[in-house]
């Protein structure tokens, strides 16, 4: 059943300017959900709905992203229509294994392999600065990652731009901006399809994400346009930021608490 409990104004602002922070770095590096998921969290909302929540803004930011990227010519990478739609399927599957499947494995480890992505990155200066060779037929690439972190979008989440990035960068030989085109574009379609289930289990408070929504079209839309103009320049470090901050806040959500 629908969800659309009334926000207070101060709760609609805060929404709003969390959408705004969310849209602009997730429109960059990914990430954005950081900031996004713990505000929908503050204003009251249950773990499940704001996650559901969550995914509906996203994807309307995320949507507004890709657009620009796709009018600037960075959207056009071979079998890219194979990873969406597979990553749309397999994060269907993902949502609806939240409800069967024990998370705790994948909270403990998964800061660690990010971890490594940033360690990684901040050693290699030259990180997609220019187009590479790509190691992996194209097609078997969209197919795995498609599949793989479609689910895992659908399933848990966190990092999942950040995976796409690195093996777009190491394994389909794309430079960065190429790579956030693509990212941008699987990681609607994994948005898309969780938010699909979580539609069906009335898991989406519709005012909440009407806030966030505002703010994150605005994010997004600079964002992008930082990037389009910019290109590797600009998003290395963002990306670096995100996934440090990302890492530090799951190993203390696993560990810590």
């Amino acid at each position: 059943m629908a969800d659309f409990t009334p926000l207070s104004p101060i709760q609609a602002t805060l929404l709003l300017v969390a959408g705004f922070c969310g849209g602009f770095i997730d429109a960059i590096a990914g990430g954005g959900g950081l900031i996004t998921v713990p505000a929908l969290l503050a204003v009251g909302l249950p773990p499940q709905v704001a996650l559901g929540t969550n995914k509906l803004q996203s994807a309307c930011g995320t949507g507004l992203a890709l657009w620009h990227y796709a009018k600037a010519g960075l959207a056009r990478t071979p079998w890219l229509r194979l990873a969406v739609l597979l990553s749309f399927v397999a994060s269907m599957g993902g949502a609806y294994a939240v409800s069967v499947l024990d998370r705790e494995l994948l909270r403990l480890i998964i800061p660690w392999m990010l971890a490594a992505v940033a360690i990684y990155t901040a050693c290699n200066r030259r990180f997609g600065l220019h187009p590479g060779t790509a190691k992996l037929p194209l097609a078997g690439f969209a197919a795995m990652f498609g599949l793989g972190l479609g689910f895992y979008d659908g399933f848990f989440g966190p990092g999942t731009g950040s995976f796409w990035m690195l093996a777009l960068v190491l394994l389909a030989g794309l430079e960065l901006r190429g790579a956030t085109g693509y990212t941008k574009a699987a990681n609607l379609a994994s948005n898309l399809g969780s938010l699909t289930v979580f539609l069906t289990m009335g898991s989406v408070n519709f005012v909440a994400a009407g806030a966030m929504i505002v703010g994150q079209l605005l994010g997004a839309r600079l964002g992008s346009g930082l990037v389009i103009r910019k290109g590797a320049g600009l998003i290395r470090p963002v990306f670096l930021a995100i996934v440090f901050a990302m890492t530090l806040k799951l190993l203390w959500d696993a560990w810590c608490r």
